[in-house]
């Protein structure tokens, strides 16, 4: 429904980059008000750090593991624009080493996934906008009031008044380098610092390595957590010739900094070599993948909600900006949406 407080000459054309959480929720908040929105994804498809690997006949998640709904409007705006069926309680038991490396409960609260898969939530919230997928934008050009959007090729493929970046912040800054944007480039350095990498493998065992927790945050120099993936809701594997347990390992930072570069085939032998250390177990893997994420989660600063240059027209959101989790995407894109709206407004 069009915004009763914008004006008919107040409806923009606004160019997203970016079709993970934040960018599909700034996408749909500002198609409601009535501007006409293009979403601009470099990978085949929507999803950002809503990933999910294909494993045999099913798919592991390898990116976020689940999300908490803390901001009372995140559940219903899923439940409306990617339906109540694409996301579920994971009823899992979770537990992490304190500082004595003895298993502790993690905080009660309820913890969703995406279902059956990660990906669920953000090619059922893709349905609402218009999504160019396979396209990565790598310069903006001013032009008068205008911005055109140019992708790898030189080739142009927008127009537009504004342009919003949910890109991490190490490739938002180089975005913003390539467009001569250096001023604004400047103020993403300490976030790009903050950002950590993240090896990830999918292993299957052919039996339950670890039954004690579905989910564990570690204090194992090679892995921070490691998940039961088969444990989730609508992942199990009766009906399909996959059999075993996936489990999902996400290594350190430090472990990854140091291996940033080692071949992912190593990387997951050595990654099953320190679960098994972790958990003693002895159950033989019969599977594996390996992703490597280089801008996997940040490490503290400022957490402003969203950047947004009026001047310019540009406006930045992502999870980085608001804590980190897979919510902090969704009230990124809110407030940077109400901000801009206000801007509107007020003209």
């Amino acid at each position: 429904m069009l915004n009763e407080t914008l004006r008919t000459t107040d409806i923009r054309r606004i160019a997203i980059v970016g079709s993970g959480l934040a960018g599909l929720t700034a996408a749909i908040k500002l198609k409601q008000q009535g501007h006409k929105i293009t979403v601009f994804e470099k990978s085949r498809g929507p999803g950002g750090r809503l990933a999910a690997k294909q494993v045999n006949n099913g798919s592991a998640d390898i990116g976020a593991q689940y999300f908490t709904a803390r901001n009372p409007e995140f559940l219903p705006f899923l439940c409306e624009h990617a339906g109540d069926c694409s996301f579920s309680v994971w009823g899992g038991r979770f537990g992490f080493q304190g500082a004595n490396n003895q298993w502790q409960v993690f905080p009660n609260e309820l913890r969703y996934v995406g279902v059956p898969r990660m990906t669920a939530i953000s090619r059922a919230l893709s349905a609402h906008v218009t999504v160019v997928a396979d396209t990565r934008v790598e310069r903006l050009v001013r032009a008068g009031e205008y911005w055109l959007l140019f992708d790898a090729n030189g080739e142009q493929v927008d127009k537009c008044d504004q342009v919003i970046v949910t890109a991490p912040p190490a490739q938002a800054r180089k975005l913003l380098v390539q467009s001569n944007l250096p001023e604004l480039a400047e103020q993403l350095n300490d976030a790009v610092n903050r950002v950590l990498p993240c090896w990830a493998v999918a292993a299957r065992f052919e039996g339950n390595p670890w039954p004690h927790h579905e989910g564990i945050r570690c204090n194992h120099p090679a892995i921070y957590w490691a998940a039961n993936n088969s444990s989730k809701p609508d992942r199990d594997n009766k009906n399909q010739s996959d059999t075993g347990t996936w489990w999902v390992l996400h290594a350190s930072a430090e472990w990854t900094v140091q291996n940033v570069d080692t071949a992912p085939e190593r990387v997951a032998k050595e990654l099953i070599a320190a679960f098994r250390e972790l958990t003693g177990t002895e159950i033989p893997t019969a599977d594996s993948v390996t992703h490597r994420w280089l801008y996997a989660r940040s490490d503290g600063g400022d957490s402003p909600g969203h950047l947004w240059f009026e001047k310019q027209n540009i406006g930045l959101a992502g999870d980085w900006l608001s804590g980190g989790r897979v919510e902090g995407a969704f009230n990124s894109a809110c407030s940077l949406v109400s901000a801009y709206t206000q801007s509107l407004v007020s003209r």
